[in-house]
């Protein structure tokens, strides 16, 4: 399972560069694998998503298709969280994160610096070092307990 995060790890530095570089204005929060050949990227810009931007990003990434099927989404309400910055936006929202350690914790995010992420959990506030989350996401306050 390792090895499927590390392979998300470079697809995502790969695939910020291009779309960044080729997009101004438009951040690649996450990709996601969804199997061996497949993979979704969430993206973002200040205007919002829209289906012409998905195109856009898709034409960038035209490469990648001849290996994979992608599909561009927009963060949607469960926004992705895998950079500092990103988790500095949520402070005081309420996250799900999976590390290598933990399957799954739930909490709010009350600070964020450059290394970790501290989160208030049913057990107290836990730091959690950036390099070991694998999947973070906000979730909605009725979706939180």
């Amino acid at each position: 399972m390792a090895n499927v995060y590390e392979r998300e790890r470079t697809l995502e530095r790969e695939i910020s560069g291009k779309v960044e570089q080729a997009l101004p204005g438009v951040e690649v929060l996450a990709v996601e694998l969804n199997g061996p050949e497949r993979f979704t990227v969430f993206v973002d810009r200040a205007e919002g998503v829209d289906l012409a931007l998905c195109e856009r990003v898709t034409r960038v990434l035209q490469d990648y298709l001849r290996t994979y099927a992608v599909d561009v989404s927009s963060p949607g309400p469960e926004r992705p969280l895998r950079k500092p910055e990103h988790f500095r936006r949520a402070v005081g929202s309420h996250v799900r994160l999976k590390t290598a350690e933990r399957a799954k914790l739930r909490g709010e995010v009350v600070r964020a610096d450059d290394e970790a992420v501290t989160v208030a959990a049913d057990n107290g506030e836990i730091d959690i070092p950036y390099g070991t989350i694998v999947r973070g996401n906000l979730i909605e306050e009725r979706d939180a307990r």
